[in-house]
């Protein structure tokens, strides 16, 4: 589908539901789930799936975009440096249980290119709430975004029950002293 041209109320209601079928598909089965059961599963025929994803690459790019942007909304309300912990937490779950996503199509320029869109999706929000925890005067000048980041997806190889403590020695290294961290 050309991103120029706006889909009919009706077809992005079907590319929604395609989207949102294969998310739950792909979760449960893996990436090599038949299309035609996702089709099935979303009450929506196999040519509808096929004029809006031709490929299943394309189809697993919708869902693992939709995954990316749903990480990176954030608002910026609240504690900052509880707001910044809470999104590496997030990201540490997110490289666990969907890292296979992004690594699951096929390698090509394509490829390529979209995990680089997809790491400055998640590179610019990390670098947004880190400069709102320096301002805020919570989060040490000498951070750098991309170091929590690497370490955050470091984590994700961890035990889920360490995650959590090991994300709070990181954040009480890096905070400034606040008798409350």
């Amino acid at each position: 589908m050309s991103p120029l041209k706006p889909l009919r109320a009706d077809a992005r209601r079907n590319r929604d539901q395609l989207i949102g079928t294969a998310r739950t598909v792909f979760a449960e089965v893996g990436t090599h789930a038949p299309l035609d059961e996702i089709a099935r599963r979303a009450q929506i025929g196999n040519a509808t799936l096929y004029r809006h994803f031709p490929t299943r690459d394309d189809l697993i790019v919708a869902v693992y975009a939709e995954e990316v942007a749903e990480l990176c909304e954030v608002p910026e309300t609240g504690d900052p440096l509880d707001g910044l912990f809470d999104w590496l937490e997030a990201f540490v779950r997110h490289v666990t249980e969907k890292g296979d996503l992004a690594r699951s199509l096929e390698p090509s320029a394509r490829r390529s290119g979209l995990h680089e869109q997809w790491h400055a999706a998640m590179s610019e929000t990390v670098g947004r709430l880190v400069d709102r925890a320096q301002r805020a005067g919570v989060l040490r000048a000498d951070v750098d975004p991309m170091d929590l980041l690497q370490i955050a997806a470091g984590m994700a190889a961890a035990e889920p029950a360490r995650v959590r403590r090991m994300l709070h020695m990181v954040r009480r290294g890096v905070g400034t002293s606040r008798p409350d961290q």
